[in-house]
């Protein structure tokens, strides 16, 4: 039962979530990695070319009758075409002073002369990677400080990087998505272990209180060592309920009887009618005592075998021979046949001893209801399925109490003057439904009752 279970989540969406989180996160984690790198590599590549074009056009410096004279190299910006057409500027400073070129393109000049300092800045409203590089140019007079700066936009390397941003956006998806498929199969791998333990314990039938003996995670062996041991105390308990629902009845039953008996010997002896109607009275309360405590644990012993089956090959034809036999001198005390119609071996699996029970009470109760010198049939049928049949000449069932009577403790309108406890009826059905089976109550057309055990 289940409905009573109060429910907090899903172990099994709660481990999706977080694979799928890390997942994520991980994908995430490699995109800006990636991107990062790729920028850098891509910075470090045109970087290359800015110090190689400034190195070529300060190689080209020479200082001539006391001035800086450059023929310009064609090459050194050449090199610097892209394919998206970025644009290029330079500078040549002398001293400080702008020789050639665009002015505000110097930067701050090396500590040493020879080395290319780059740095990124907004110029003519376009970011733009410069490269700086001084040299030191010696004369007859002094000394020249030649410094030149070569500066390029970044649309190509933009583009570079665009494109580079969504081949490992796809591949960071694609990355996601198997993450999230592998996460959702883990997560019902390892939840199946507790699912498989789940229909173990379901498919087991109620008798069945062996432990589990399957290998299980390291993780479960708490849980299904908890198990084991509550199967242990159950079964101990049952055994335990077993035991004292026989010696209940031995107990009971044992000092009734002999109440029973010692009454109805006093009662032989007794002259005074008086006396005699006292016992007569005693006797009947004894008896119904007897019945009512009998089948109370009648009942109670069969709703425990109902819930722990013993299972085995019955012959019924058989079960209800020898069930009538000791019957019999029941039956003659109240000048009552008892008739067995069975045509052929009608086999079931089912506990024995709770059919008998079954049993015994509809033939107690076709007894108790016949009149003198009528007979009670017990008719065994194997198709269209196998049913028994307990048919007396008594007065019937009231139409209008067929569907209650068998109810616990419900008796029939027509019962005044029957010793009964209204548990006979409701026995047999309990041990019809163990039994997968139906009881259906009906009565006769020719006059009498008919109780019909269906298997």
């Amino acid at each position: 039962m289940t409905n009573n279970v109060v429910v907090f989540g899903s172990l099994r969406n709660r481990l999706a979530m977080i694979l799928t989180g890390g997942a994520a996160l991980l994908a995430m984690l490699l995109f800006f990695v990636v991107r990062a790198y790729a920028t850098q590599i891509a910075q470090e590549g045109q970087d290359n070319i800015l110090g190689a074009s400034v190195s070529s056009i300060l190689d080209a410096a020479v200082l001539r009758d006391g001035a800086v004279e450059l023929d310009f190299p064609y090459a050194s910006l050449s090199m610097l075409s892209t394919s998206a057409d970025d644009r290029v500027f330079y500078a040549i400073y002398e001293d400080g002073a702008l020789l050639s070129g665009y002015d505000g393109l110097e930067a701050v000049l090396p500590v040493q002369s020879g080395e290319s300092i780059f740095t990124s800045t907004n110029y003519d409203n376009a970011i733009i990677r410069v490269a700086t590089a001084s040299r030191t140019l010696i004369g007859i007079d002094t000394p020249r400080q030649v410094s030149v700066s070569v500066a390029q936009t970044q649309d190509a390397l933009a583009e570079t990087l665009n494109r580079i941003s969504r081949n490992v956006a796809l591949f960071g998806a694609g990355f996601f998505a198997l993450a999230t498929a592998l996460a959702f199969w883990a997560a019902s791998t390892t939840i199946g272990q507790l699912s498989r333990l789940t229909t173990s314990v379901t498919r087991r039938g109620p008798q069945d209180l062996s432990p589990f003996l399957k290998p299980v995670p390291s993780e479960m062996v708490p849980l299904v060592g908890s198990l084991n041991t509550l199967m242990s105390r159950l079964n101990q308990s049952l055994k335990q309920s077993e035991d004292f629902i026989a010696e209940a009845a031995h107990r009971v039953r044992t000092p009734l009887a002999t109440v029973r008996s010692y009454a109805e010997a006093t009662f032989q002896r007794v002259e005074t009618q008086e006396n005699r109607d006292a016992l007569r009275s005693m006797m009947r309360a004894i008896d119904e005592s007897s019945r009512a405590a009998g089948q109370l644990l009648d009942h109670a012993m069969v709703t425990f075998r109902a819930e722990n089956l013993e299972r085995e090959d019955v012959e019924l034809d058989e079960l209800l021979r020898d069930l009538v036999q000791r019957m019999m001198p029941v039956a003659d005390m109240r000048d009552v046949t008892i008739d067995l119609e069975s045509t052929e071996p009608a086999i079931i699996r089912g506990d024995p001893v709770l059919l008998q029970n079954a049993f015994r009470n509809l033939i107690d109760n076709a007894l108790k209801y016949a009149p003198a010198d009528t007979s009670i049939t017990i008719h065994v049928q194997t198709k269209p399925r196998i049913s028994v049949d307990v048919l007396d000449q008594g007065r019937g069932f009231l139409p209008t109490e067929m569907d209650k009577l068998a109810g616990r403790f419900v008796r029939g309108g027509d019962t005044q003057g029957h010793i009964g406890s209204g548990l006979g009826l409701t026995i047999a059905q309990d041990v019809a439904t163990a039994h997968n089976g139906t009881m259906v109550l009906s009565n006769r057309t020719e006059g009498g009752a008919c109780v019909t055990l269906q298997f």
